[in-house]
């Protein structure tokens, strides 16, 4: 955190927890919003059904039964509390849009913190594809040349890929930096 910038209301760690990867986008649970801005889940999705318009299919659209179950099964949750309706995932622009349909002074200040979270993942990510890039281009140098150098840089590069390696019959769970 910068020297000039307020304290958080919540901890990143608990936002960045809350972010997950479905349909290939970033986004958070109804129910983990809801949380974080201290109302109910219903009443986030009645303000939200009261305000449509505001909420297209690259805000926030509805899981599937199976997407529940599997997302169930990723974070280990047996139940969830009697919900029998699939959950609403809200992208990052879906987000931002609830703090002008959730208009307490919690609100705003939540969002600000989860804005800040979508950014440093971002940020991490961009970090991941950098370093990923000159892995590539090391190994591929390391691969034109055959002198004794070559041959150490093999090695070495060979142990990252088995470091790197996910291991077999495991699910993924969280990020895929891909």
């Amino acid at each position: 955190m910068q020297k000039n910038e307020p304290k958080s209301i919540i901890p990143i760690e608990r936002i960045e927890c809350s972010i997950y990867i479905i349909r290939g986008q970033k986004v958070m649970l109804d129910r983990d919003l809801a949380i974080l801005y201290g109302i109910d889940t219903r009443a986030l999705v009645q303000a939200v059904k009261r305000n449509l318009e505001r909420f297209p299919a690259d805000f926030m659209f509805q899981l599937t039964r199976s997407e529940m179950v599997n997302l169930m099964s990723q974070i280990v949750i047996s139940s969830w509390g009697g919900h029998r309706k699939p959950p609403y995932a809200f992208t990052e622009q879906g987000v931002a849009m609830l703090s002008s349909v959730l208009r307490s002074p919690q609100a705003v200040k939540v969002n600000i913190e989860i804005m800040r979270a979508f950014i440093k993942l971002r940020q991490v990510f961009a970090s991941h594809k950098e370093l990923a890039k000159e892995l590539k281009e090391v190994k591929e140098f390391v691969l034109k040349n055959s002198n004794q150098t070559s041959r150490e840089f093999r090695r070495v590069w060979q142990a990252i890929e088995k470091l790197s390696d996910k291991p077999k019959g495991q699910r993924q769970i969280g990020f895929d930096l891909d």
